[in-house]
């Protein structure tokens, strides 16, 4: 398995949800970038987000977008070590 652009745009999505807040969504406007519109749309047909364009992550959400961000934290931290 490699890491496409099309994936490392859904990752980029997903770091952007605040996992400390549940309430707290997102909206992927349908000014923004061409490739986080589309990911937001196969985030969706993934089930992982709640909306085409954003809304709230599902459960299998959460647990992606938790290991998405612990995965950056991890090569950040090791990135400046």
């Amino acid at each position: 398995m490699s890491y496409t652009p099309e994936l490392i745009a859904e990752l980029e999505i997903l770091t952007l949800f605040n996992l400390d807040n549940t309430q707290e969504g997102l909206k992927v406007h349908h000014v923004a970038a061409p490739k986080a519109i589309a990911a937001a749309q196969r985030l969706h047909d993934k089930g992982l987000i709640t909306q085409v364009d954003g809304g709230y992550l599902t459960s299998l959400g959460h647990e992606a977008a938790a290991h998405a961000q612990g995965l950056l934290t991890i090569l950040n931290v090791a990135e400046t070590a």
